[in-house]
């Protein structure tokens, strides 16, 4: 039986003009969100504040992680068209901070990399004032791949470790925890960009491997958290082994301080992308 979920990760349904205005814009663009798609409980939310995560790249991932909603299957062709797309939205919501995310695309030789690149160049043309946020798959750890994304220069790279190390092979079995720090590692050693990632909690790690994952990121450079509790979407997926309490993200937040990380979003419903232009 599925623990019931604690009345503090609920969230009300909201349906008012400025949600229904972001949905016309996406789709008229033709764009698909993580936030619908990974079924992410802040959408409402961040749709009231003209606000959306773009999903670049297609709805279809090529890797299969245990704890994600979007759908793994082949990938759709590419659309060139999307950079424009994107950057039309952005335009129309008036954005002053945007992200882009996307699904893995391990079929393309630079993981989509280039793409990622025009987004960001597209955006730059309509919007020159606009800071744009992005948050990447591993690239299989391609240096000419980050080196293309350091080249466009997002004003923040993200990259997610996700889990604690001891947990990451079960929820990420294409995935591989020190290639993920790599990539932070090498994006910050040839750049000025600052760095982030997260971690979903609830998947059986303990707090003392959660403080290790900290330092660990920490010793990479890392500028920027994120923690949020881990919602199982279906019963297919990895079940929730804890619900973190309040108090519990307290001290979360002292070892984020205690490993030397001062900017960050720790919650129960702190995504990726949530208040990302306020950290």
């Amino acid at each position: 039986m599925r623990e019931r979920l604690p009345e503090y990760l609920k969230r009300p349904i909201i349906d008012t003009d400025k949600t229904r205005k972001v949905r016309k814009i996406l789709k008229v663009n033709y764009l698909n969100t993580v936030c619908e798609n990974a079924r992410c409980p802040n959408k409402n939310e961040c749709y009231t504040k003209n606000t959306a995560t773009f999903l670049i790249m297609g709805n279809n991932c090529t890797r299969n992680c245990k704890y994600c909603n979007i759908t793994c299957a082949k990938p759709e062709p590419l659309d060139v068209n999307e950079p424009q797309h994107i950057a039309k939205a952005v335009k129309d919501l008036g954005l002053k901070y945007a992200v882009i995310t996307s699904v893995t695309r391990d079929d393309l030789q630079d993981g989509g990399a280039e793409h990622f690149a025009n987004c960001i160049y597209e955006i730059r043309k309509l919007c020159p004032d606009t800071k744009i946020e992005i948050l990447t798959p591993d690239f299989k750890g391609d240096k000419k791949a980050l080196d293309t994304i350091i080249k466009a220069h997002p004003d923040v790279f993200n990259h997610n470790i996700e889990t604690v190390k001891e947990v990451f092979k079960t929820a990420r079995p294409q995935g591989n925890y020190q290639t993920s720090l790599d990539v932070l590692k090498y994006v910050k050693e040839n750049s000025d960009i600052p760095t982030k990632s997260g971690l979903m909690i609830g998947l059986g790690e303990t707090f003392e491997q959660i403080e290790n994952t900290l330092q660990d990121l920490k010793n990479v450079s890392c500028d920027i958290l994120t923690i949020g509790q881990y919602i199982q979407p279906s019963k297919q997926h990895l079940p929730v082994s804890k619900y973190y309490t309040p108090d519990e993200y307290e001290q979360l937040k002292g070892l984020a301080r205690k490993a030397g990380i001062t900017r960050f979003q720790i919650g129960p419903l702190v995504r990726s992308s949530y208040n990302a232009c306020e950290i």
